[in-house]
């Protein structure tokens, strides 16, 4: 079941701690105090935007010691179902296109942006913004996922759906990524693109 399950990753989690800190001794920081520093860090910060490089680069390193408490087929592990929010991306334009870019900033305020995973297999992006802050609108995907293997999954989204006030329609084609889960437990979840952008995820409704 779904629960046992997940009472199997957080036994798999403790147990990777246990092995981190008995074979590497230097090591005084675990996956709750690493966490919480990089939501720290990202919190506030337009998902990473108003960071400076040697922010980033710091989230970066906290999230590389991170991954060394992944559990070994995070895939598998149904805490990567929920609502999440995308808190943070090392490519500001990664995670909203053209919405997120300098110029599409100047005139959209992003408001959420939000990345549901639904078991078995589907996944839906939601951004919502304001248009000169009187105008609400939202993008959505809806997806379907596959386990390429242990860490890697990929997503193909069908054509996007743009609602602005009473406008709803479609446009493009569909759209393929690629996703790393470097890190999942019941709060945060880390994954690197294929290109190697980093996103944090934080589960809606968790505290920090």
């Amino acid at each position: 079941t779904v629960s046992s399950q997940s009472h199997s990753c957080r036994r798999n989690t403790l147990r990777i701690l246990a092995s981190v800190s008995v074979s590497d001794p230097g090591v005084r920081t675990g996956p709750e105090e690493l966490s919480a520093s990089i939501l720290s860090k990202v919190t506030n910060s337009d998902r990473g935007v108003l960071l400076k490089e040697e922010q980033q680069k710091e989230v970066a390193k906290e999230a590389e010691e991170l991954q060394n408490y992944c559990v070994s087929e995070p895939v598998k592990c149904p805490l990567i179902f929920g609502d999440w929010d995308v808190v943070y991306c090392s490519v500001p334009t990664s995670p909203g296109g053209g919405y997120r870019s300098t110029l599409g900033r100047l005139f959209l305020k992003t408001k959420e942006m939000i990345q549901v995973i639904e078991a078995p297999d589907i996944v839906k992006n939601k951004v919502s913004f304001s248009i000169f802050g009187f105008l609400d609108g939202e993008v959505s995907l809806t997806g379907k996922l596959k386990a390429l293997d242990d860490k890697w999954i990929q997503v193909i989204f069908e054509p996007p759906e743009l609602k602005v006030g009473a406008l709803d329609f479609r446009y493009g084609g569909e759209s393929e990524v690629k996703l790393q889960i470097t890190y999942i437990d019941d709060k945060v979840r880390l994954g690197k693109g294929s290109k190697g952008s980093l996103f944090v995820f934080q589960r809606r409704g968790s505290s920090t």
